[in-house]
């Protein structure tokens, strides 16, 4: 009994000491690795009028009034109570003299919660314009204020609007109402006058047409000036390719910076600058692509050199991945001038990236074996090369794939990454072409007849200018079943694949005179029949057909 009242005590005290020590630990424990959770951080109320930067609030309120909701427009204003009642004009009014007299794009204007930073003004102060009608000028100024519900927002001042009725009554018509007939300026489509839109074909069509004239009379000019017929093809193509993308690109650029004079409303200016810039960049980039080809065509055509053709090749491949860079950095530039994000169309190329790097590894593997491939001058365009036991003329290096004329008048395609494994014989890079055959002379050719054909055509050998003298040679190598056989051995000094098969023809038709000369003639490939008469099989046939015969009847 007292041995268990010892073991009751002490496994007490153990238990009473792990409840005291459970909460040392557990503060210990909360030191080291804290499991308090800290609560989320509150999300920041967007505005749902978009009043969060200058730029949102006068393009929203410029989109309310055209669609004449006069109740979201007074949203974007700060309001004072006398201006209450007659916000709806002050609204119309305000949009008006913006249309006439802002020749600020919209695209300048902030689009910074905080605004512009650098304009010397309050940080709760920005201003956009100015107007300048007639002798005054007034610059739209827009406040930041706090609103309880959405936080910090920008409104039109107050000060601003109690200038919009003074202003308004001393407008006078624009040029185009004033030059333009009544029933064009009255009558609208999609929300802009009929003598705007004729304006703007104008502003289109005119610097287009004179632009062609200016062109077309300076290539006359300077045409003349040129008597050189080479020269003269060269201006040509170069008039040919860069004339239209540049007259597009200098037509747009006088538009473009003439919109603001022209009296457009300003949702109209803002959505067709936007159009016109994405046409600029297609523009720009047409004419960068054809000044490109016309550029690496010229400095093609003017290496010179051993290695000239690998060179035109590495340079062919350079200009293919200059004219991609183009085009991806045009894309780029055309979903910035959409409103894309910048960051978020990075991300997204960069994600299109990864998926075509990962799902796409031999179109990879293919581009880089032909970088590789160029950069080692292996081949090269024009080049009479063997691949893959096939033969044939290179005819073109892309991206991604060689692409061979072969001797048949077929057009192979061999992707670049097969390339470095397959054997390449290339034959362009030879300075000299081997003509080897074997003779076959007829049996009872004598030794005499031997002779004179060997030194008949070592004579040969050494006097052709054509034929490499130090290692050609002719030698009897064989006295075969079926012939005589001589073996011809020799270079001809050319890499030109048709100069070499005529040497060649030529070289065989004065060997086969000098072997006629010499009372020889060439083997006849002998083929022997035999024929065997079995005539025991008639005769074991015979009897037996005649004894069938006797058990027919």
């Amino acid at each position: 009994m007292k041995l268990l009242t010892q073991v009751h005590r002490s496994v007490l005290a153990v238990l009473l000491l792990s409840a005291l020590a459970h909460p040392v630990l557990a503060q210990i424990a909360g030191i080291e690795s804290p499991q308090t959770e800290t609560p989320p951080p509150q999300q920041q109320v967007q505005d749902p009028l978009g009043r969060t930067t200058p730029a949102g609030t006068i393009a929203a309120f410029i989109r309310a009034v055209d669609r004449d909701d006069f109740v979201s427009a007074a949203r974007h204003m700060q309001v004072s109570a006398s201006q209450r009642a007659d916000v709806d004009t002050l609204a119309r009014d305000l949009k008006g003299l913006m249309d006439r007299y802002l020749s600020e794009a919209l695209t300048n204007i902030s689009d910074s919660p905080h605004g512009a930073m650098d304009d010397g003004l309050p940080l709760d102060r920005e201003h956009i314009g100015p107007l300048t009608i007639g002798e005054r000028k007034l610059y739209i100024s827009l406040v930041r204020v706090t609103d309880p519900q959405v936080g910090s927002i920008w409104l039109i001042s107050s000060e601003t609007l109690a200038q919009v009725p003074a202003l308004h009554a001393v407008v006078t018509q624009s040029w185009i109402e004033r030059a333009m007939p009544a029933s064009l300026v009255n009558r609208e489509l999609f929300g802009i006058s009929l003598a705007h839109w004729v304006v703007l074909a104008a502003s289109l069509l005119i610097p287009f047409g004179l632009l062609t004239l200016l062109f077309a009379a300076c290539i006359f000019v300077v045409r003349r000036m040129i008597c050189a017929p080479t020269r003269r093809r060269e201006l040509d193509a170069w008039y040919a390719g860069l004339r239209w993308p540049l007259i597009l690109v200098l037509t747009l650029v006088v538009q473009l910076t003439s919109m603001p004079s022209l009296g457009f409303p300003l949702r109209f200016r803002g959505i067709y600058v936007r159009v016109g810039l994405v046409v600029a960049v297609i523009a720009i980039a047409w004419l960068l692509r054809q000044l490109l080809t016309l550029g690496f065509a010229r400095a093609r055509a003017m290496l010179w050199g051993r290695d000239r053709r690998s060179r035109q090749s590495l340079m062919l491949l350079g200009e293919r991945l200059i004219k991609a860079s183009i085009a991806v950095v045009a894309i780029i530039a055309i979903l910035v001038i959409v409103g894309v994000d910048t960051k978020t169309a990075l991300a997204g190329f960069g994600i299109v990236g990864v998926a075509l790097a990962l799902g796409a590894q031999r179109t990879v593997e293919n581009l880089l074996g032909g970088i590789f491939m160029l950069s080692d001058r292996a081949i090269a365009v024009g080049d009479l090369c063997s691949i893959s036991n096939r033969l044939g003329w290179i005819e073109d290096i892309t991206l991604r794939s060689v692409r061979l004329r072969t001797l048949d008048n077929s057009l192979v395609s061999v992707p670049a990454g097969v390339l470095a494994q397959a054997g390449i014989e290339n034959f362009a890079t030879r300075q000299k072409i081997l003509v080897q055959s074997i003779l076959r002379l007829r049996h009872g050719t004598s030794v005499e007849q031997l002779r004179r054909i060997l030194e008949g055509t070592r004579k040969l050998l050494e006097e052709d200018p054509k034929i490499e003298r130090d290692t050609s040679r002719i030698r009897l190598v064989n006295f075969a079943a079926e012939a005589i056989e001589v073996e011809l051995f020799a270079y001809v000094l050319t890499a030109d694949v048709p100069e070499f098969l005529a040497v060649r023809e030529e070289l065989l038709l004065r060997i086969a005179t000098i072997v006629e000369a010499a009372g020889s003639v060439f083997a006849q490939p002998t083929q022997f029949i035999y024929m065997e008469d079995k005539p025991e099989v008639d005769a074991a046939v015979r009897p037996s057909a005649a004894r069938a015969a006797h058990v027919q009847r």
